[in-house]
């Protein structure tokens, strides 16, 4: 199995409640700052009662804090990524498929989309798609920007510029090329971007592989010394809105080291910042130097100050929010996060998060409808993580980050909540928070790329509020009648097939079966499996699903399943993270054996997904 994310059934209760209630908030004890003035959340989270009355509906399904509303904007758009407004008001997205998404059909029409609400009562009632769509080659993007009565968006390998005219919130004309030849290979193949006033336009080119190992994401496997492709990707881009006809070359790069920059976002005095995805699967590829819960926790997720020619240190170092430094990665001599080396040479970032959570856009709020603690501080939008199991899985939420003078100057909040559901895994989460926007009105747009939707948060309180969490997330329960509520709204196995109705393998036994069901789920010998297949194996953006019958490794034998888990998968079919040998966990032969038993009898269910 791949990778990682599941509940102990000794202590389901209180991972539920870690992960129904707080997983925002896990792991954030109070700790000393670290001596870049990084500090880690304190903050506990508003009664659900202090939310503000005034809202009108559930908030579209999300928690905000006191005096905050959100509206649905518009929904089902498709995989929406980023966001940009147009001075008036008309929000453009820029959606994605591609393999990506496994190469699912998208809604029809072009990748891009204009949404307008003519009526002011937060929801978009004119939606218009434009740009190619898949007929046409393209399979969208996640990048788009609004510049000089111009969007400008990341189509396949490129960025395109469409004027806009006065009479149709939609181009009408055919776009230009500004930018064209960006890398698509790896595992990062997304080309995110910021225009700052003067047109200078940052473009993050995310690394092809996790950590530049000469096998990616395989057990002990060293790193490339020098990382040549640190040439070409792995840093930010630097380019001219207001010229055409540019191509990729490394010699416009502007930083380095930046695994996977992915949001971009400007204050008020011009500096521009960006996040970064720290690298994954610590403990499952160098299971001697971490464990599992060391591996969850770390590296951190940043925010760092982008300054011309700086190096934030990827592959050779991460950034250890424990210690409050970066420290040398194993694939280059480190020793479970000890060593420094070069890593003393490196930029560190101005704020650190949970690992894993997976930062996927940047918004510092430069408005005046906010209350002015808020002014200048960073809304970072976690995608959600799939890399902690065997402890819950974190993010899918959106934080607020203060800042000051481009550093941290408190707390982390947890600003909006409640978007994943009752599940926090990528394949079963409801909502996967992606992008963030501002509106020349002062309020923001959320935008999900699970399900396409879209949110638009306001504020109704008075200008001097202090900083205040989001209430924890309600989650629906049984009724005291007997009655049984959705899976959904039960609990997080709530999918999970019991051992007693699966069938057992030949020359397997019904014991072994039940144990490769605990280590599928992490809940004994360091499992790893549901982080990537989920856990109810029906799979995700990281693998396949278990239950659906077909295999795309073996002919689904005992033996073939076996064999796969004992040698990993280095090369999947159609998904973009590799399978290291026994899922990077540390099983002995009669371990696999019951993964393999579990495995075998799940997929005889045929239970779809």
């Amino acid at each position: 199995m791949s990778d990682r994310g599941s509940h102990r059934v000794a202590s389901l209760l209180a991972r539920r409640a870690l992960i129904l209630s707080a997983a925002s908030l896990f792991a954030i004890a109070v700790l000393s700052a670290p001596p870049w003035g990084i500090v880690r959340s304190s903050a506990q989270p508003a009664s659900p009662a202090a939310q503000d009355a005034a809202c009108i509906g559930d908030n579209g399904g999300i928690t905000l804090p006191p005096a905050f509303c959100a509206t649905v904007f518009a929904d089902n758009l498709g995989h929406v990524r980023h966001m940009t407004v147009a001075p008036n008001g008309v929000l453009y997205v820029n959606t994605w498929s591609g393999r990506y998404f496994h190469n699912d059909t998208p809604p029809a029409g072009g990748f891009l989309i204009a949404l307008k609400d003519s009526k002011g009562d937060g929801h978009a009632d004119k939606i218009e798609r434009f740009g190619a769509g898949v007929p046409q080659g393209s399979a969208g993007g996640s990048g788009i920007a609004y510049y000089k009565d111009a969007i400008y968006a990341e189509q396949n390998d490129k960025i395109i510029r469409y004027a806009l005219s006065s009479d149709s919130i939609v181009p009408n004309t055919a776009p230009l090329a500004i930018v064209t030849g960006l890398p698509l290979t790896g595992d990062h193949p997304m080309h995110p971007f910021i225009i700052d006033g003067q047109g200078h336009l940052y473009v993050d080119l995310g690394s092809a592989t996790n950590s530049c190992q000469a096998e990616n994401r395989m057990p002990n496997s060293p790193g490339h010394d020098p990382c040549t492709e640190l040439q070409t990707r792995a840093g930010t881009w630097l380019y001219d809105a207001n010229k055409s006809g540019q191509e990729f070359s490394p010699a416009e790069r502007f930083i380095t080291g930046l695994r996977n920059g992915e949001g971009f976002s400007i204050d008020s005095s011009g500096r521009v910042f960006a996040t970064q995805h720290g690298r994954d699967q610590l403990s499952q590829n160098f299971s001697k130097l971490y464990t599992p819960k060391q591996s969850a926790e770390e590296p951190a997720e940043e925010v760092v100050l982008l300054q011309k020619g700086a190096d934030y240190g990827w592959p050779e170092c991460y950034y250890d929010r424990e210690q409050g430094k970066l420290v040398l990665a194993p694939e280059y001599g480190g020793d479970g996060g000890h060593k420094v080396g070069v890593c003393a040479e490196k930029t560190a970032p101005v704020a650190a998060f949970p690992g894993h959570w997976a930062p996927n856009d940047l918004l510092i709020y430069t408005g005046s409808h906010f209350p002015s603690a808020y002014h200048d501080g960073a809304l970072i939008a976690f995608h959600g993580s799939w890399n902690r199991a065997p402890e819950p899985q974190g993010g899918y939420n959106v934080v607020f980050q203060p800042l000051k003078d481009g550093k941290a100057s408190g707390d982390f909040i947890v600003f909006a909540d409640g978007f994943a559901g009752a599940i926090k895994e990528p394949g079963q989460a409801a909502f996967r928070p992606t992008g963030l926007a501002l509106a020349p009105d002062g309020a923001i747009f959320i935008s999900d790329d699970k399900h396409g939707r879209i949110w638009r948060v306001t504020y109704h309180g008075p200008a001097d509020a202090p900083l205040a969490p989001a209430p924890a997330p309600k989650v629906a329960a049984a009724s005291g009648s007997g009655a049984v509520s959705p899976p959904e709204g039960t609990h997080p196995d709530a999918g999970r097939m019991t051992v007693a109705s699966l069938p057992v393998p030949p020359g397997a036994t019904k014991e072994q079966v039940a144990l490769g069901d605990r280590i599928f789920h992490g809940e004994a010998a360091g499992g790893t499996c549901s982080g990537c297949h989920g856990s109810d194996a029906r799979g995700g953006p990281q693998a396949p699903s278990l239950v659906k019958g077909r295999w795309l490794i073996g002919d689904g034998s005992l033996k073939s399943i076996t064999e796969t888990i004992a040698n990993g998968v280095p090369r999947p079919h159609n998904y973009e993270v590799p399978m290291p040998p026994k899922g990077g966990a540390p099983l002995s032969d009669s371990d696999v054996a019951a993964v393999a038993a579990y495995v075998w009898a799940i997929g005889q269910t045929r239970g779809g997904g």
